[in-house]
């Protein structure tokens, strides 16, 4: 309970350098800083004509203009993204760090175990890396069931199919 109390009361930048410092690295003034499970727009100087995601686990990337790119955080780490022009000229490298929002994040624990629901300000169950196996598998296999139903397909249309 303890640990909960004290990821609450720090700020999420500052949990972003403490995270960052465990993993050998340091943050620089330049890095986007993008929550798991959330986005962020990346403006850049000039249309891209390519690009390239140093980690694809970490980060995804929309295309949202040829100067504007949505940088949306699939896992907690470290990785960049590299803009080219159309003659392959580096127009930005942008190094990015996935953190946890722990603001609204509420880690129960039972024993190893661990399950993490997002409370705004009602507590849901949360999809986050690292979580029990079980429960995590369990607060999937309800999502992808609501996801089916909300368009029209569900379990005893799925059947019919196979």
């Amino acid at each position: 309970m303890r640990s909960i109390t004290l990821c609450r009361k720090v700020a999420p930048p500052l949990m972003a350098l403490i995270i960052l410092a465990m993993m050998g690295a340091t943050a620089r003034a330049d890095d986007l800083i993008v929550k798991y499970d959330q986005s962020q727009i990346l403006h850049l100087p000039g249309p891209a004509a390519d690009l390239i995601i140093g980690n694809a686990s970490i980060v995804d990337v929309a295309v949202q203009s040829s100067n504007t790119l949505v940088v949306t955080g699939k896992s907690f780490g470290i990785t960049n993204v590299i803009a080219l022009d159309s003659q392959r000229n580096v127009i930005r490298e942008q190094r990015v760090i996935v953190v946890r929002d722990e603001m609204r994040v509420v880690n129960v624990q039972k024993g190893a175990k661990r399950e993490s629901y997002n409370c705004t300000p009602q507590c849901n169950p949360s999809l986050v890396v690292g979580d029990d196996k079980a429960y995590f598998e369990g607060v999937a296999t309800a999502a992808e069931r609501k996801i089916k139903f909300s368009s029209g397909q569900s379990d005893h249309s799925n059947q019919q199919q196979q």
